[in-house]
């Protein structure tokens, strides 16, 4: 865990599966000399401690949300704002749902709150998808990150990028990363963001395979206070592949806050 910065709101950064903080590094040098930032690595990933995973609160989504509220508790200071890349974004509804009034605004970055199609409902995969993915990360996890991780970044033109996330892939203890993905992936979190007034920039990517643009569209319609900002962009990742466009959006969304402190 890292705690960089200087301001009177905090920005936490939380990753997505198969990531890890250093992820990040491409866009939070840009808020340091406006906010407090912090900067951690969900159980499983990067440097975590490893020994304070626990399979029965990890089962569920609410586990790492309510680990998201201690990481607050610990280093937040002021008005605190989630940035929340992927599965993250729904952690951070789920600790804001758990505490309310606790995180004063949300960034979600290629945002999900269900990746399985269903009625009235696209979420990019159909359920035979999902579980030949699980299946196949099952079976073989170095194999399906090395396999998928250039696909998910997408990034075309910039394979280094593909490189980087394959590396933070194999770097994730594998049967933490095996029992997440099942976590991440049948996780249906729909019935959680509906309501949900917390002011929330959503930052979709034009072309995105895990998080298609009607994902982004039906987050924004069922969220009454957010902003949905399209990033044009290939793959699931623009924090790392379009990170001036995303700051930029960012900018404007945190613009009250960092005004309201005069920071």
């Amino acid at each position: 865990m890292r705690v960089l910065g200087q301001g009177r709101a905090t920005l936490v950064f939380s990753h997505g599966f198969g990531c890890d903080q250093t992820m990040w590094h491409y866009l939070f040098p840009h808020f340091t000399s406006r906010f407090r930032v912090v900067l951690y690595d969900l159980l499983g990933a990067g440097r975590s401690a490893l020994a304070a995973y626990d399979s029965n609160r990890h089962g569920a989504l609410s586990g790492y949300a309510q680990d998201l509220l201690e990481v607050i508790d610990h280093c937040a200071a002021g008005p605190v704002i989630t940035v929340g890349h992927s599965v993250s974004a729904m952690v951070g509804v789920l600790a804001d749902r758990l505490a309310p009034g606790r995180i004063a605004a949300h960034v979600m970055v290629s945002p999900s709150p269900c990746y399985i199609d269903c009625e009235g409902y696209a979420g990019g995969f159909t359920q035979a998808d999902i579980h030949s993915l699980l299946d196949t990360l099952d079976g073989n996890y170095l194999g399906w990150s090395s396999a998928m991780a250039p696909t998910i970044m997408g990034a075309p033109g910039q394979p280094q990028l593909g490189e980087e996330l394959t590396n933070s892939f194999c770097r994730t203890e594998p049967e933490i990363a095996k029992q997440f993905a099942r976590v991440t992936f049948l996780s249906d979190n729909r019935e959680d963001i509906k309501g949900l007034p917390t002011p929330t920039l959503i930052l979709q990517c034009s072309d995105d395979l895990i998080a298609p643009q009607q994902v982004g569209e039906y987050m924004h319609a069922h969220l009454p206070n957010s902003v949905l900002e399209l990033i044009t962009n290939i793959g699931h990742c623009p924090h790392m592949s379009a990170p001036q466009a995303c700051a930029a959006a960012m900018d404007r969304f945190l613009l009250p806050w960092q005004g309201e402190h005069g920071d």
